[in-house]
């Protein structure tokens, strides 16, 4: 039988932690949590607008099948296409200003700038 007296190991070691180690660990843990989370939402929100911003950007282009060909007219709805394009506009802007948000509270809660 062991000797229970020289009981080593990562168990022991964690039950022997003070009241300040633990809170400390588990302070790490969730600053990095949230920290990751916040940083993958403004780059979703980054990577949003980038795509919103190309989806109106192609919409200028209307030559459906090849370069050489345009929409007939008759084809064309004006009021569609100004409803897109002004939805999409609006879109934009308010994930704009949300992402403008996010990367200010960023660099407030972890003292870090993000560039996306």
């Amino acid at each position: 039988m062991a000797d229970d007296t020289n009981v080593a190991g990562a168990f022991i070691d964690s039950l022997k932690r003070n009241n300040a180690k633990i809170r400390e660990d588990r302070a790490a843990t969730i600053a990095e949590d949230a920290q990751l989370i916040y940083k993958r939402e403004v780059e979703d929100l980054a990577l949003t607008i980038k795509k919103l911003r190309r989806e109106q950007e192609n919409m200028l282009d209307l030559s459906p099948a090849e370069a050489t060909s345009l929409v007939l007219a008759s084809d064309f709805d004006s009021k569609d296409y100004v409803a897109r394009d002004l939805e999409l506009a609006v879109k934009i802007r308010n994930l704009e200003i949300k992402l403008e948000l996010a990367r200010q509270r960023y660099q407030y809660l972890f003292g870090q700038t993000l560039e996306v």
